[in-house]
């Protein structure tokens, strides 16, 4: 493993366990050119999936960007960083068990709001909010009462 700090492949685990409810292996690493100590995480990867973008553009499958979206609706929200991550590593078991390689874009979409709905409303109405593509105040309206979440 490449240390962030100074490039160096000569590092060492000092410390491993299980993360996110065994999904993940969390790893403790030290660089043994310039000291730095950095966590990496190792996760099982059953295949390589493709995303078909609504342009029909096919792209190579990004957990981290998946995440990074989930995390910006979850701002400011009670859930913790582990539990965001057990939320997208949810996600990204069901799209791989689902068999096929190639993943449209709108379902992967429609699958995080689908957990955003039943974990935190804001979330869900943030993340539809970039999803759905709102240009104004109008569409938050529009979508909270299609959805009924003005309860």
């Amino acid at each position: 493993m490449r240390c962030p700090f100074c490039s160096s492949e000569d590092t060492q685990v000092k410390d491993s366990r299980p993360a996110e409810e065994g999904a993940t292996i969390r790893r403790r690493r030290q660089c043994n050119a310039c000291g730095q100590r950095f966590t990496t995480f190792e996760r099982v990867q059953l295949r390589d999936l493709t995303v078909i973008k609504r342009s029909g553009r096919r792209v190579l499958f990004d957990r981290e960007k998946l995440l990074r979206s989930v995390i910006v609706a979850m701002q400011k929200r009670p859930m913790e960083r582990e539990q965001i991550e057990q939320l997208v590593s949810s996600i990204v078991r069901r799209v791989e068990s689902e068999g096929d390689l190639d993943v449209r874009s709108d379902r992967l979409g429609e699958m995080v709001m689908e957990a955003l709905a039943n974990i935190d409303p804001i979330a869900y109405v943030r993340y539809a909010s970039v999803y759905k593509d709102f240009n104004e105040a109008r569409d938050f309206a529009r979508f909270i009462a299609d959805e009924k979440l003005d309860k």
